[in-house]
């Protein structure tokens, strides 16, 4: 992509009121607009980024045996008064009438929605499991909308549900997803630390938040500093094995980890220089609930005595979006952004230090096909505008790597190649670069 063709209306100035740094680098990016309180347009470069988020998610979920379908993000109020929860849920939930008076709402989550699929559809324990999931926009109506994209309105989620016969089985199921829970966050290029955590509104007795340990999170979390070192990576992992996955989920929660509300300073295993208090930003959060939805709703099956019986269910949420401004937090110095590899809006930022000069114009071009034909993503700032302000702009956005054409370089037959992350500066050739990059 040509810089010139491109929407990227980037800042100077930080808006005054972008309260912590995703936030702020995410306007002055040009990632985002806001249009109202706590809802916000996804331009070009930040939508590039959010797509990049939500495949990996995506990837993950197909691997664990997750089929994907597409649920409305309007419910009818119906369905949560079945199970309970539509006058429990708060004033987060945007209740909404239409013209035939019926009352609807704004889905904040879909556990009641799944299961209504779920009932018509499902009558033996031979159809079992089931894994569904959708990557949907959702609303809650947040009192104080706040940090961007990390505390919005509106959200895009991903959120996933397990039906099982049994509880074994629907163990089994929890520990799948929080095998590709920890799969995801390793390729996003992020330490997600799952933590016990309180159930909240969803419900049920099981849960982990996975927690990305930042000073500007929302919470506070406790964990033993063995987490900053371990491999979550979750490799060479069998699924099929339900023992050897109980095993390699059991020990990895081996060392402490939880969120405010289930940590108990008087009982806590850890303590003193071993015992990380810190603040964190929930990026995910996996529940398993049982028969909290099905046996209200009437989501039983035949199971294998011929009997009715209630089936045993999990859910499963990441935010998507906010993972854009969560990695912005836990990656970034004073010039802007530096994007993870995976999630990068484009690999490369190649910058025209002398617009106009038919040589420097002439080595962009070459460098720009070569680079599109090598299936590397750039983004070509070809704008007739002094160096300074495509330097700035390039380290703001966070490109992973920039090769720099100038005409003093190309005299001496070389580019220089630029590692935003270490901010190691080589002069090389193109195809030295090129290669370096591929590689």
């Amino acid at each position: 992509m040509r810089l010139s063709q491109f929407f990227l209306p980037t800042l100077k100035e930080t808006p005054s009121e972008a309260q912590i740094v995703s936030h702020r680098l995410m306007l002055r990016a040009g990632m985002v607009r806001q249009l109202t309180s706590g809802i916000y347009s996804w331009l070009p470069l930040g939508y590039r980024v959010l797509k990049k988020i939500e495949q990996i998610v995506r990837e993950e979920q197909d691997a664990v045996g997750c089929n994907e379908l597409l649920m409305p993000t309007i419910q009818p109020a119906e369905l949560w008064q079945e199970s309970g929860r539509y006058d429990d849920y708060g004033l987060e939930m945007l209740r909404i009438t239409d013209r035939h008076d019926r009352q609807m709402l704004f889905g904040p989550t879909n556990e009641e929605a799944i299961t209504d699929i779920f009932r018509k559809d499902v009558r033996s324990y031979k159809q079992l499991p089931q894994l569904l999931y959708h990557i949907q926009w959702k609303f809650r109506d947040e009192i104080r909308p706040r940090f961007g994209v990390m505390r919005g309105r509106e959200f895009l989620m991903k959120d996933a549900y397990s039906f099982d016969i049994d509880y074994e089985s629907s163990r089994h199921a929890y520990n799948k997803m929080f095998l590709a829970y920890c799969r995801t966050f390793t390729r996003l290029g992020v330490k997600a630390i799952p933590m016990v955590a309180d159930t909240g509104p969803i419900g049920g007795d099981l849960s982990h938040e996975f927690i990305i340990l930042a000073d500007t999170g929302e919470s506070e979390v406790f964990c033993d500093q063995k987490w900053l070192a371990k491999d979550l990576s979750g490799k060479g992992v069998d699924l099929n094995d339900r023992t050897a996955l109980e095993n390699w989920v059991q020990g990895t929660l081996v060392d402490y980890a939880a969120t405010e509300e289930k940590h108990d300073p008087a009982n806590s295993p850890i303590s003193g220089d071993d015992l990380i208090a810190t603040r964190g930003i929930e990026v995910g959060h996996i529940f398993h609930f049982g028969t909290k939805y099905s046996e209200p709703m009437g989501a039983t099956v035949l199971g294998p005595d011929g009997k009715e019986v209630p089936v045993m269910m999990g859910s499963y949420g990441i935010g998507v979006s906010r993972l854009v401004g969560a990695l912005i937090e836990a990656s970034h110095d004073e010039n802007g952004i530096i994007w993870p590899d995976a999630v990068a809006p484009y690999k490369v930022g190649l910058i025209n230090l002398r617009t106009g000069d038919d040589e420097c114009d002439a080595a962009c071009e070459d460098a720009y096909a070569k680079l599109s034909n090598a299936g590397i993503e750039v983004l070509y700032d070809d704008r007739d505008i002094r160096a300074g302000g495509k330097f700035a702009d390039m380290d703001l956005i966070g490109l992973p790597w920039q090769i720099v054409i100038g005409p003093k370089g190309l005299k001496n037959g070389v580019v220089e190649l630029k590692n935003r992350r270490t901010g190691e500066k080589t002069e090389v050739t193109f195809e030295a670069a090129l290669n370096q990059i591929s590689a």
